[in-house]
């Protein structure tokens, strides 16, 4: 009789559940892993940039804070977003990266197309698509002039469809706190968006 061996991870079962994913991947299964990966590595490379404007390093620290939760799957608490608990590994990431002088931001207007979300399709009218360009870009030079909590608050409610409660679990504060801090960086960009365009 042939004995099954026990070293090689068990495929997950096919499920859409996250919290049946999330338990494989604390058994040690990385192809469970690997589907967390591919749903949220679009979101997790747009976030980082968000904070640290260059294309690369924005691809790295995403990577980076990938390789991190896996290491530390079995802490995470099933029944919560695994993204809004990747989302405080990547952050810490992005400000350590940040803190170094050799690291600044650069505006995005610096990065290029393949560093933004396309907001048209290639068959969209040439006009709209112009004038969607120079929203888009003026929206991000808004951005830029914010500080960075403004910022980060603005792109997790408005760019990352994160709720009040799952912004209050990735920031640690209360949810009153973070109704207070949106309102406060929507009026600040609404502020920043005047002014270039009174320039």
């Amino acid at each position: 009789m042939v004995k099954k061996s026990n070293d090689k991870p068990a495929q997950p079962v096919e499920t859409d559940d996250e919290s049946e994913i999330i338990l494989q991947c604390q058994q040690g299964n990385r192809h469970a892993f690997g589907i967390l990966v591919e749903r949220y590595k679009k979101p997790a490379f747009f976030t980082a940039l968000g904070f640290v404007g260059d294309h690369d390093a924005a691809l790295d620290l995403s990577q980076e804070a990938f390789v991190k939760a896996y290491r530390a799957i079995k802490s995470f608490e099933n029944g919560k977003r695994f993204f809004t608990w990747y989302y405080r590994i990547l952050r810490n990431l992005c400000f350590n990266h940040l803190r170094d002088s050799a690291h600044r931001p650069r505006p995005f207007s610096e990065i290029g197309e393949q560093a933004l979300q396309s907001l048209s399709d290639a068959e969209a009218d040439p006009e709209k698509a112009m004038e969607s360009n120079e929203v888009r870009d003026m929206v991000w030079r808004g951005l830029n002039r914010l500080k960075v909590h403004e910022k980060e608050i603005i792109l997790l409610k408005d760019f990352q469809d994160f709720s009040y409660k799952e912004i209050a679990e990735a920031l640690q504060c209360p949810l009153g706190t973070v109704m207070s801090r949106l309102y406060t960086a929507r009026k600040a960009l609404k502020g920043e968006l005047e002014r270039i365009l009174a320039s």
